[in-house]
Parts: C-alpha cells; structure tokens; sequence
C-alpha cells in the first residue's frame, strides 16, 4: 500500500473541506433555483448540478480557514446553507410571480380552469405557460451562468462563516414579497383592464337589453379576447419578467424587480 505524504494528505483535506463548506451554499440555492430546482427534476440530476456548480465556484473564492471546533463548524453550516437558501429563495420569488400573474389573468378572462391539472403546482393552464416560457427563456440567456457569478459574488457580501443579521434578513424578505406580487400584478395589468371594460359593457348591455343572454353572448368573446393578449402580450411580459430577473442577479440586496 502507497503512503502519501503527510503535507499532500493535509492539501488533500484543505481541498475537500474548501469544497464542502461551498456545496453547503450551492447546493441549498440549486434545490430552489428556477429551472434547476423544479420539483420534476430527479434528485440526483439536482445533485450533479450541485457538484458542478461548486466545481465552478470553488476556484474564484477566498480559502476558508479550517476551525475544529464543534461549535464553528455547527455556526458555518448553518450559516451557509441559510445564505443558499436566502438566495434561492429571491430567485424563486420571481417564478412564483408568473405563476401569480396566470393565476390573475385566467380568473379575469374565465381561462382559470382550463389544463389546471398540467403542472406539478395547481395552476391554471396560463400561469403554467408562462412559467414554461419563462424558464425557457431565464435558461437561454444563460441562467448557469447569472447563477454562478450571483454565487461568486455572494461570497463577497458574505463571507463563509458570517450570516446576514436577522433585522436585515427579514426586512429585505419582506420586500421581495412585496415586489413579487407587484411584479405579477404589473405584468397581468392587461388581462384585468380587459375585465374590467368586458364586465362594465356587458352591465350596459344588460341594462339596454334585459331579455337578451348577454352571458351567453360575452362568455366567447372575453374568452377570445383572453387567448388573444396570451399570443400577443407573452413577449412584452416575459422581457418585463427576464429584466427584473437580470437586474436581480446584477445586485440581489439591492436590485427593485
């Protein structure tokens, strides 16, 4: 048997915890990253994807200083799977947005029960297209790519080993939900002001002809109207949804989606 050298066994143990402790931050962003963190993709793919991810990252950061003690290692591990998850859970946000955005414009257009049942998540045939369209769309413009510099640069604001303070963390949590549904609200803004004028002429429809089935007559047309501003406005929303989702990655403490 061949006995290594005790100062290559000792770079070999440096090696490997340097490599844990960033799998510890990459692979609690992946499990929630859009497209990668998707609850249709296997376990072990999400695993590989980790491990590339930290073959990526771990040469562009500083070393992290070894420290035996139970109490350091317990603090570091937490601390760096709370700052993936923090991340992975900004970039979630804008997924669940799309998803919200659907939701709002298949319930203002009567689309809400259409394909509900396709996606992994309960949402209507809309919000699933979306959401489709969107991944695809955060993939081709490189989303392994934002996502490895979004890491590499998180090491800066956050060191190994040192946490966000709690009053920081919660406020800018706050925030994002909050920007969250205001994206989704500005981005199905023309699914409600179709609803709207569909809803006040068939009032005054109503009013003009009380005999007439103005329900009958107006169910076809909102519902037309609805597959129309999919087809046409899918390009406007997505470009609002990936500049946010840019700008987010560009400075995520920072950044107004």
């Amino acid at each position: 048997m061949i006995a290594l050298p005790p100062e290559l066994l000792s770079q070999l143990s440096d090696a490997l915890w340097q490599a844990f402790v960033v799998f510890l931050r990459v692979s609690a962003l992946v499990s929630l990253q859009p497209a990668f963190g998707e609850r249709s993709i296997p376990t072990r793919i999400k695993l590989g994807i980790s491990v590339a991810f930290t073959l990526v990252v771990l040469p562009a950061i500083p070393p992290v200083r070894f420290n035996p003690e139970l109490w350091t290692m317990i603090r570091l591990v937490a601390s760096e799977v709370l700052i993936g998850l923090v991340l992975g859970i900004g970039l979630r946000l804008f997924v669940l947005a799309l998803q919200t955005a659907g939701s709002i414009a298949a319930q203002s257009t009567s689309l809400s029960q259409l394909l509900g049942g396709a996606a992994a998540d309960p949402v209507p045939a809309m919000g699933y297209l979306l959401t489709l369209a969107g991944l695809t769309l955060a993939v081709t413009m490189g989303l392994h790519v934002r996502a490895a510099q979004l890491l590499i640069q998180s090491y800066t604001l956050f060191p190994a080993g040192l946490s966000p303070d709690a009053p920081d963390l919660s406020r800018w949590g706050v925030q994002q939900v909050a920007r969250s549904f205001e994206l989704a609200f500005a981005l199905a803004t023309p699914f409600v002001i179709a609803s709207l004028i569909y809803n006040l002429a068939l009032g005054v429809i109503n009013r003009a002809m009380p005999q007439l089935m103005v329900a009958f007559v107006g169910a076809p047309a909102i519902t037309f109207a609805g597959l129309f501003l999919l087809f046409a406005g899918t390009p406007l929303i997505l470009s609002v949804w990936s500049d946010a989702l840019i700008a987010f990655f560009t400075n995520p403490f920072g950044a107004r989606p």
